[in-house]
């Protein structure tokens, strides 16, 4: 895809996302908001997963370790065709699969994660698994930042460079906020790029909003020979709605029914520039 359809994409997404959300009265809207860009890429640019190639060996891989925001992913999902949009209403209801955090009975989810900190020692399996078949194809997942307090996360980051995985890509969504507040007031996680220079990574550091950069970043070979690949992506917690923007609060709450349609409201009119 080119830029300006993932630009459509993105406030297509971002409206499905903060729908589903507000109709199943529950969801992490704030973190949603700023990882769909990234998602978006992967799927529509990167990753080439579709439900026709999904039971192959022979393809990339995605694991969302920071599988709280997961309506971004189902909500992804569900545009690449892996189930329909009535399913996808289910959100959060009773006897749904559709749960708040990535689970495997959901068509098209890799693996269950939601205990934070996991998910990137999965992917540095899989990377390893696929570097020991002879395997081409590449790892990905994504985490929060909030999330690097969790120390599975570096001893998996000790196996990746042990192992010259440079099949395996790491995406930290940086949007500075956890439950709590500021990450770097909760438990502070920088300098993040020496950290994870430190373990062995090749680290780019980029706008996780910025739709070239990321199909740039993400696409191609690896940044460096035999070394793990890791990308901070800046982003806005809320990202796209004006009043969501930046505020803690919105890491897990529901928009009101005013909150909604002026949420709906600006991205319509966003949608309108590319008309």
């Amino acid at each position: 895809m080119n830029i300006n359809e993932l630009s459509i994409k993105s406030i297509e997404y971002r409206k499905t996302l903060l729908e589903i959300i507000y109709n199943s009265g529950a969801g992490h809207t704030g973190g949603s908001l700023s990882c769909v860009d990234i998602l978006n890429v992967l799927y529509n640019d990167v990753l080439g997963i579709s439900p026709d190639n999904f039971d192959s060996i022979e393809r990339n891989r995605y694991i969302q370790s920071k599988g709280h925001s997961v309506e971004a992913l189902y909500t992804v999902l569900c545009d690449k065709g892996f189930f329909s949009r009535s399913e996808l209403d289910t959100l959060n209801k009773f006897d749904s699969h559709f749960i708040g955090h990535p689970t495997r009975k959901v068509s098209g989810i890799e693996h269950n994660t939601g205990a934070l900190g996991h998910g990137l020692s999965v992917a540095t399996g899989i990377a390893l698994a696929y570097r020991i078949d002879a395997n081409p194809f590449k790892v990905f997942t994504l985490l929060g930042d909030g999330e690097l307090s969790e120390g599975s996360v570096w001893e998996a980051c000790t196996t990746a460079n042990k192992y010259q995985l440079d099949n395996l890509y790491v995406i930290v969504d940086r949007n500075n906020l956890q439950i709590t507040g500021d990450t770097e007031l909760v438990n502070p996680i920088e300098p993040l790029n020496q950290k994870f220079e430190s373990f062995g990574f090749s680290v780019k550091e980029i706008n996780g909003h910025d739709l070239g950069a990321l199909k740039e970043n993400l696409n191609g070979t690896p940044f460096e020979k035999d070394k793990p690949n890791l990308i901070i992506a800046n982003t806005i917690k809320g990202k796209g709605i004006s009043f969501m923007e930046n505020i803690v609060s919105w890491h897990h709450r529901v928009p009101t029914e005013k909150e909604y349609k002026l949420a709906m409201s600006e991205l319509e009119k966003e949608l309108k520039k590319y008309e």
